[in-house]
């Protein structure tokens, strides 16, 4: 394996263990943090890759934002951060949910490999530069783009009217 290779191993690895432990975490803080790791390392294969505006991008658009969001939403609703007993699953229901995640990992995987087979592909690291991602942003789909703005922007608004109630 090449330098290149084994730093992508590394953070794929990385970004799929930390993922299992936000998943898997009973603390709910425990599995925002792990959630930051995860997306942190998915940042480090996209760089791994050649692509480092995408890179840039999900460690601004997910780590930046939505993580803090989560953290944000979980310390104003007062919601109890600590494990609950009375929202707990038995060890049947938790057994019944890993024996379907594999499921799935395993339909997943062996269509891959029969679709794919042993077939090798030639990433091209011109896709993953600024100019051309810019241009094909900000070249047919501007106005797409901008009216995605605006429209978080409304349900920005929309959501503090809404929070503030009709008392106020």
């Amino acid at each position: 394996m090449s330098g290149g290779e084994l730093v992508f191993a590394a953070f794929a690895l990385l970004s799929g263990v930390s993922a299992v432990l936000a998943v898997t975490s009973r603390h709910v803080v425990h599995a925002a943090l792990w959630l930051v790791v995860a997306l942190g390392a998915l940042a480090g294969v996209y760089l791994a890759l050649g692509a480092e505006v995408v890179a840039l991008v999900q460690l601004l658009v997910y780590v930046g934002a939505v993580v803090v969001l989560v953290l944000f939403a979980l310390m104003l609703t007062r919601a109890p951060i600590g494990v609950r007993a009375d929202l707990d699953a038995g060890p049947w229901r938790r057994l019944a949910a890993a024996v379907a995640g594999l499921a799935v990992a395993g339909l997943l995987g062996g269509t891959l490999v029969l679709a794919v087979g042993d077939s090798q592909v030639t990433p091209d690291l011109a896709r993953g530069q600024a100019r051309p991602l810019g241009q094909a942003i900000f070249g047919g789909w501007l106005l797409p783009f901008e009216l995605l703005s605006v429209l978080l922007l409304a349900a920005l608004v929309a959501a503090l009217a809404v929070s503030r109630g009709a008392d106020r």
